[in-house]
């Protein structure tokens, strides 16, 4: 069964401490992009957090949210480092003496300098990592069954498609056989309309026939199509990520419908050849998005 790189998940938790949220958007891409935006508190997880996503998404543009707040929030409370305050005020007034520069806004910048004011909400919210891991792992879980789900109608469209260009293909095989026989008469008509019927070289006219019957014949390029075909419907049932495996099938199916099309040089079969494009087209943008 195949997944599809689409996925969307929102789960949240409410305990007596806190609520909590996490969010999952995925899209595709060649590889795994990942973005994600975790509270400061939880700046030391988001490897981890990264490391879950990564082993259980595999591939894809995926953006994950965190959110965590305090049920209590009246017990938020500011707390500053006197110490680090000082370091940073001293140092900043020393430069701007350096410089003759003015020092009526020292003291706002040396209060906003890094690490100077903590909430201790931060730090009371790194307390529930744990609980907060599961959450976002049962929310890759929801983006991982959001993907099978839309994994499962896009092999119904695949499968669509591919059957699609079966049909086309049996049709151009009963078009085939008259055609080249339309092919030998027109060959021998135009040697006829130059060369007297006696003075005609039947052996070279042979090799004529058979030189150009070669040009034309695709049923070199019909047993190839049927394979690729055959490979593709196989390859749909794998469990493993098969993206990047129906992409190089889809080229190659492209490859011998377009030779079919060069050598087939009748009307009918063109327009098959142009229903299976058709086809194969809707095919290469479907698989752009299955895992």
């Amino acid at each position: 069964m195949i997944k599809s790189m689409t996925g969307f998940c929102n789960k949240r938790l409410e305990t007596k401490d806190f609520v909590a949220s996490v969010e999952i958007k995925s899209l595709n891409s060649k590889f795994l992009d990942l973005s994600v935006r975790v509270p400061r508190s939880f700046s030391s997880n988001e490897q981890e957090i990264r490391n879950l996503v990564s082993s259980m998404l595999e591939r894809g543009k995926v953006s994950l949210t965190v959110d965590l707040q305090l049920t209590d929030a009246s017990e938020t409370r500011i707390k500053y480092k006197p110490e680090l305050f000082e370091t940073y005020y001293q140092e900043l007034k020393r430069l701007a003496q350096l410089v003759g520069a003015s020092e009526n806004d020292l003291f706002k910048i040396a209060l906003q300098s890094p690490d100077v004011m903590a909430s201790e909400e931060n730090e009371e919210l790194g307390n529930f990592w744990d609980q907060l891991k599961l959450l976002v792992e049962d929310c890759i879980h929801g983006c991982t069954e959001f993907r099978m789900a839309e994994g499962k109608n896009l092999q119904i469209q695949l499968e669509e498609s591919i059957k699609v260009i079966l049909n086309s293909k049996a049709h151009i095989a009963d078009l085939d056989g008259p055609r080249m026989e339309r092919m030998r008469l027109k060959i021998r008509g135009h040697m006829e309309e130059f060369i007297d019927k006696e003075k005609i070289d039947q052996n070279r006219f042979e090799q004529e026939l058979i030189y150009f019957i070669e040009k034309l014949d695709i049923s070199e390029e019909m047993v190839r199509l049927d394979s690729h075909l055959k490979y593709f419907i196989e390859t749909l049932q794998l469990e493993d990520s098969i993206g990047k495996k129906l992409g190089f099938i889809s080229q190659e199916i492209g490859r011998e419908i377009n030779t079919i099309g060069s050598k087939a040089n009748d009307a009918d079969i063109q327009k098959l050849v142009v229903l299976m494009k058709d086809e194969l087209e809707k095919i290469k943008e479907q698989v752009l998005n299955v895992l």
